[in-house]
């Protein structure tokens, strides 16, 4: 039986909170290594929402060549199981004689599903899937809470419970299969090719507070109110139940007012560049570095060859 061709390169994983720089260093590392730049951002993948994602500029990507960044539609079925096939297909392919690729994001769910593989849970029923969501469209966050508490404690003391996503991925599971979703996580680890170098990236909370406050503004000025009305007639889609959007699409519907939606974008964007940290501090193969130390990052880089 005849084995197919595999990436066998080095995956050098930037990530780190949102505004911390990170599109800036993987470019400056690519470049330096003539190195090609997979997104591992879950919103910058919509070609539709550039300015609230922070999404590498047209000019940067023509500067280094960017993967699944615009790629998809707001209205795309997409999940972390379709992107971690997507990148693995990618890598031995199109990029299997590269002896170094940069993945960058914050997302660290993507970033684990590339790295170490994830579960492969059952399909889930097309009826059954629009019920759950329904049930969040009428009775909101809590309603799930209270749900996956009743399906699977285990799991509930595990999720971030604020959000909705992994909430209703849990229930869907739970009522397709009438097993804890819990008991159907294997959570091994699944080898790979090619070596992984986790790189990630550490900013004073002041700087980084600083730096989300500021660019909250600039995506202001650089058309975000507009690009939210754009895909106002969307907003129940997953896709846009991300910050900078939930918030604006507030103040359309008059629940909030402009100042208090800006406001609460830039609480909102402090409160999730927090969760990512809690994220990426369990991962102990992380080497980090300071927000402007990419010589730092080079040499390291340079010392895995």
């Amino acid at each position: 039986m005849t084995t197919s061709p595999k990436f066998t390169g080095k995956l050098v994983v930037i990530e780190g909170p949102t505004a911390s720089g990170k599109t800036g260093i993987a470019i400056a590392i690519a470049k330096h290594f003539n190195a090609e730049i997979i997104s591992a951002d879950s919103r910058q993948f919509y070609k539709e929402i550039p300015i609230g994602t922070a999404a590498p500029t047209m000019a940067e990507q023509k500067d280094v060549l960017h993967y699944f960044v615009g790629t998809l539609s707001i209205t795309d079925d997409y999940n972390v199981s379709k992107f971690e096939h997507y990148v693995l297909n990618l890598l031995n392919t199109k990029l299997i004689e590269e002896q170094l690729v940069i993945m960058v994001g914050g997302s660290g769910l993507y970033i684990d599903a590339v790295c170490k593989g994830i579960d492969h849970l059952p399909d889930i029923d097309e009826s059954m899937r629009n019920s759950v969501t329904e049930l969040y469209e009428k009775q909101g966050l809590i309603t799930l809470q209270e749900k996956l508490h009743e399906f699977d404690r285990v799991y509930y003391e595990q999720v971030d419970l604020n959000n909705p996503s992994r909430l209703m991925r849990a229930i869907e599971v739970c009522l397709q299969t009438g097993i804890p979703y819990s008991r159907l996580r294997k959570n091994k680890p699944q080898s790979r090719s090619f070596d992984i170098v986790k790189i990630g990236i550490k900013i004073p909370r002041t700087v980084l507070i600083e730096r989300i406050n500021r660019r909250v503004d600039e995506m202001i000025n650089n058309g975000l109110v507009e690009e939210a009305k754009s895909v106002y007639k969307f907003k129940n889609h997953n896709s846009l139940n991300t910050v900078g959007y939930k918030e604006l699409f507030a103040f359309f519907d008059d629940k909030l007012t402009f100042e208090q939606a800006i406001e609460k974008i830039k609480t909102n964007t402090r409160r999730y560049a927090k969760r990512q940290m809690t994220w990426f501090r369990k991962d102990k193969e992380i080497q980090w570095f300071d927000y402007d130390d990419i010589e730092g990052i080079v040499e390291f880089v340079k010392g895995k060859f």
